[in-house]
């Protein structure tokens, strides 16, 4: 099972991004692979909030972004993975343990939810390795840390 991160999302929709066509095949090849794909709600409006803003490089209506979103979770294989019962011990440990404050809590919230339910999160982002326990992956540089 998958955990996406915001980034992977918005480069794939980005044309003007870097690495737009790398995480474009990469999601389209995730999507057809049959693999449990999940999304925290976090993620959803994450990537609303940051494709509808106009000063954004990807700017889009909110239709659009509204219709992308439910493309996604129209699909069989995605799903909305909310915290459970163990969501909490584990995100307050990650937050001492890792020292987390300010913009990473929102990183803390997806690595406990990854932890809690045995997912591997997929990102770009680096501030990613430094969750013990997390089954982290950067699609698009193959790099796994476990």
């Amino acid at each position: 099972m998958k955990l996406l991160d915001v980034n992977l999302l918005l480069y794939a929709y980005n044309k003007s991004a870097p690495m737009h066509l790398p995480a474009k095949r990469w999601l389209s090849d995730l999507f057809d692979s049959g693999e449990e794909i999940r999304l925290a709600w976090a993620t959803i409006h994450a990537f609303v909030r940051i494709a509808t803003h106009q000063n954004a490089p990807l700017w889009i209506a909110p239709a659009l972004a509204a219709t992308i979103v439910s493309e996604w979770l129209d699909r069989p294989t995605v799903a909305v993975l909310d915290p459970g019962n163990a969501y909490w011990p584990i995100f307050r440990d990650l937050l001492v343990e890792a020292q987390i404050r300010g913009d990473l809590v929102s990183d803390a919230h997806l690595a406990a939810l990854a932890i809690e339910h045995g997912a591997t999160l997929c990102s770009t982002d680096r501030d990613f390795t430094r969750f013990p326990g997390l089954r982290f992956e950067n699609p698009l540089t193959a790099n796994k840390k476990r």
